[in-house]
């Protein structure tokens, strides 16, 4: 369970309360982390951070300030602190002869194929260059509210994990582990030492958001366990200010809470999973359990058809599980509960007559 030894490929977060001080970067403490990595980079591993504090280091640039609520400061701040977070993560590394590499993403890049698939070969380029890439959310030119979209990169790393195929995902917080109870409010919670399902009750104890310059919290973790476990991927959370966490948790001591996984999806299968739904096609038991049998999508087992989106695009079938359609929603609701071979004659004899083959069909739950 935690023997770690054969674990290639690790993507460490690091949250705003870990990386800040004072409203400024902890320039010691990255330093303390970049040297840890340096260690697993000389043993034949291969690190990819994702990490925060850039909106911190922004609004420590312009003076202290209440909590930053309006995105339009949210995203100035992001853009002063970027550059400069970067510039401390490239000055720390330098000590150690590694090289780093900056990657902003949105959540767009990673929702359609063609561009995450580009993330994808440019992540792997640079690995093979052994360069360790530093990855952040792009708040600056970010379309929805900042930490939305991945949850103070909580989801934004289990992402990544996912789909680089890592095989370990260090979460390190100024959260220690995962709690039986809220230790805030009872004195007699418990750190819980492994999760092997991460159950309703779970979720419904996570909680809600973190900080004023973070936001997260335990809700985003577990979700980012969630993910990380489709991808036969091991996610510890730890305190981030233990002395040399990193190094202290690969080599296998009790630190913080391992999330273990339950299954391990294809590639493919992880990006139409963790993909932002476009709409919702409503289909009846028996087209259920025809898909649950591993059979295809069928127009006759259409109910009814919700939002408006392209052939191509990943949607939820009714509540309970996400596919690629080959229909589009105008076309789906022409063709609703009709023969498969009514496609065709309605679309042309090279038109694919079925809605989602098996590959392109996930189910949310194990």
């Amino acid at each position: 369970m935690r023997n770690f030894s054969n674990a290639k490929r690790i993507v460490i977060k690091i949250g705003t309360n870990i990386l800040t001080k004072d409203s400024g970067v902890d320039t010691a403490y990255v330093r303390r982390v970049a040297k840890q990595i340096s260690e697993l980079l000389k043993a034949g591993r291969q690190v990819i951070i994702v990490s925060s504090g850039a909106i911190g280091m922004g609004r420590g640039q312009l003076g202290p300030a209440d909590k930053i609520k309006d995105i339009k400061m949210r995203q100035a701040y992001a853009a002063i602190g970027q550059p400069l977070l970067m510039a401390e993560w490239r000055k720390s590394f330098l000590r150690y002869g590694v090289t780093v590499a900056q990657v902003l993403l949105t959540a767009e890049v990673l929702n359609h194929r063609k561009t995450y698939l580009n993330l994808r070969n440019s992540i792997e380029t640079l690995l093979k260059l052994s360069v360790v890439p530093v990855l952040n959310e792009n708040d600056s030119v970010s379309t929805d509210e900042i930490g939305s979209a991945f949850g103070d990169n909580d989801t934004l790393s289990a992402l990544v994990a996912s789909k680089i195929d890592a095989d370990m995902l260090i979460m390190l917080s100024d959260i220690d582990a995962l709690y039986d109870k809220d230790p805030r409010k009872s004195a007699d919670a418990n750190a819980i030492a492994a999760v092997y399902e991460i159950t309703n009750e779970i979720m419904r104890s996570a909680g809600g958001r973190g900080s004023g310059l973070g936001t997260g919290g335990m809700k985003t973790k577990i979700e980012a366990a969630k993910i990380a476990a489709d991808a036969g991927c091991r996610m510890v959370l730890a305190n981030g200010r233990i002395k040399n966490v990193v190094g202290r948790i690969m080599a296998g001591e009790e630190i913080g809470t391992v999330f273990m996984p339950r299954r391990k999806l294809s590639n493919r299968s992880r990006w139409i999973l963790n993909n932002a739904a476009t709409g919702v096609i409503n289909i009846d038991e028996g087209a259920i359990r025809a898909v649950k049998n591993h059979k295809s999508l069928l127009p006759s087992g259409v109910v009814s058809v919700k939002g408006t989106f392209e052939a191509g695009a990943v949607v939820m079938l009714n509540d309970n599980a996400k596919a690629v359609t080959n229909l589009s929603s105008s076309q789906l609701k022409a063709l609703a509960g009709k023969h498969s071979s009514e496609i065709r004659k309605a679309l042309g004899p090279k038109h694919r007559d079925v809605i989602a083959i098996p590959e392109d069909i996930v189910f949310l739950d194990y």
